[in-house]
């Protein structure tokens, strides 16, 4: 069938026909807002509440900051403690000092400077909250006041220091 007329022009039977066709009605897209209130307020309660996790983590990171330092500085500690018996001993104449600055980044200074002797393993067996400290640290942290190095501990005992070090400074819990 032909629409093109042999003078060039259209049919104006099909012209007319073309003239009454409407566009196909495409619907309104739905709406990606909730339909009902109750929605917009679940979705306000749960904003609210991922906020306040978000905060909480935070503030959670914040105040166990001086942990991972701690951890950091005893990581490089237990580096040294592989090579000589020298090396060894200038790792060993830190461990003390770090569970103090560890003890005070936690406790109200007040508490824990003037902690010294059995009061102070009393202390960290206290904070420790069931930790095992071990025979090697008492002994450390008693000699370590009077003595210039821990040179007696051998490796083994060094690395058993270091474990409950490591054990004391990731588990400890502040009491108020």
């Amino acid at each position: 069938m032909t629409t093109a007329r042999a003078g060039g022009g259209v049919d104006p039977a099909i012209e007319a026909a073309l003239a009454k066709l409407a566009d196909v009605m495409v619907p309104q897209p739905p709406s990606l807002l909730p339909q009902t209130w109750g929605w917009l307020v679940l979705a306000v309660v749960a904003l609210v509440l991922a906020g306040w996790q978000i905060v909480r983590v935070r503030r959670r990171r914040a105040a166990n900051r001086y942990r991972v330092e701690a951890l950091a500085q005893l990581a490089r500690l237990e580096a040294q403690l592989g090579a000589d018996a020298r090396s060894r001993a200038a790792a060993l104449r830190e461990v003390p000092p770090l569970l103090k600055r560890v003890a005070l980044a936690a406790w109200p200074r007040e508490r824990v400077a003037s902690l010294s002797g059995p009061e102070w393993l009393a202390f960290l067996r206290s904070g420790g909250a069931g930790i095992d400290l071990g025979s090697v640290l008492p002994r450390l942290l008693d000699d370590g006041e009077y003595r210039a190095a821990p040179a007696s501990l051998s490796a083994a005992e060094a690395s058993d220091l270091l474990r409950a070090v490591r054990a004391w400074i990731e588990d400890h819990r502040v009491s108020a």
